[in-house]
């Protein structure tokens, strides 16, 4: 049996100003995408499109409005729009967790759309360059969402070793029943897995669009089958079989990644998209 260490979610102050974990965390991903992108342009199959160094810190800005903006307000509206409708001051306080990947996805859609057409650059071009980059930094965000006590998992069997004392929501002691520690599964499987299968991957020349179709069909498996493990925001029933929220969003993923997918072999990637 494991205990959940619950840390104080600031990890330090500066002044009157307190320093989040969480926070933190969002700092790694966004570095760790310029580290990852300084490797990508040197590939050589990237650098015959062109991409510079350059090119990295306006996507940057860009994305990071995108994961902020696009992850919030995903939480709002496809997990807590009752909460957060009566405490509306709290959409604001992301310094204390709750993003959604899936809106953070649209948001760097739209994003990064907006950059390309700004760079002049092919949006599935574009897709396809930062793709690689992405898994890493989910995988901060859930060690955020570990450190911050969240995403608590469903009721876990005593003999597995891992099984872990869960801090209570409401801030007072410990869940009284073991818990799988889910961020910690998203984190590995969703994030360093995905990382792990897709860098390789994207490391040779491929059609237009495959890598980030490969991206979205990576995430979207490993989503589905991680949330199996993980307190649903809420759950409904398709098929007579228990479906969660997490599960709902990740299904369209895995559906257009394949769609995705055979257009890129199919064609080859070979007709220019309009932006």
């Amino acid at each position: 049996m494991l205990v959940h260490p619950n840390p104080d979610p600031i990890a330090f102050s500066i002044g009157p100003v307190d320093i989040h974990w969480y926070g933190l965390m969002y700092v790694v991903a966004f570095a760790q995408f310029l580290m990852l992108g300084r490797v990508r342009v040197k590939q050589p199959h990237i650098a015959a499109q062109g991409w510079k160094n350059e090119d990295l810190d306006d996507m940057l800005f860009y994305g990071m409005l995108g994961v902020v903006i696009g992850g919030r307000l995903g939480e709002v509206l496809f997990y807590q729009p009752a909460h957060f409708l009566a405490n509306p001051i709290e959409i604001f306080q992301v310094w204390k967790g709750g993003m959604s990947f899936h809106g953070g996805f649209l948001g760097v859609l739209i994003a990064m759309a907006l950059w390309a057409r700004k760079a002049g650059r092919n949006l599935l071009d574009v897709y396809d360059f930062i793709a690689p980059m992405v898994p890493l930094g989910y995988a901060a965000g859930r060690l955020g969402n570990f450190i911050n006590h969240e995403l608590p998992g469903r009721v876990a069997d005593p003999s597995l070793p891992w099984a872990m004392l869960w801090p209570n929501p409401n801030g007072v002691g410990y869940l009284d029943t073991l818990r799988h520690p889910s961020p910690i599964y998203q984190m590995l499987v969703d994030g360093l897995l995905v990382f792990l299968i897709l860098w390789p991957f994207a490391r040779k020349a491929r059609p237009r669009l495959a890598v980030g179709a490969m991206f979205t069909l990576l995430y979207g498996c490993a989503r589905f089958f991680t949330e199996w493990f993980r307190v649903p925001d809420w759950e409904t029933t398709v098929a007579g079989l228990p479906i969660t929220s997490g599960q709902v969003l990740s299904l369209p993923m895995i559906v257009a990644a394949l769609v995705m997918l055979a257009w890129a072999y199919s064609r080859d990637g070979k007709q220019p998209v309009r932006v």
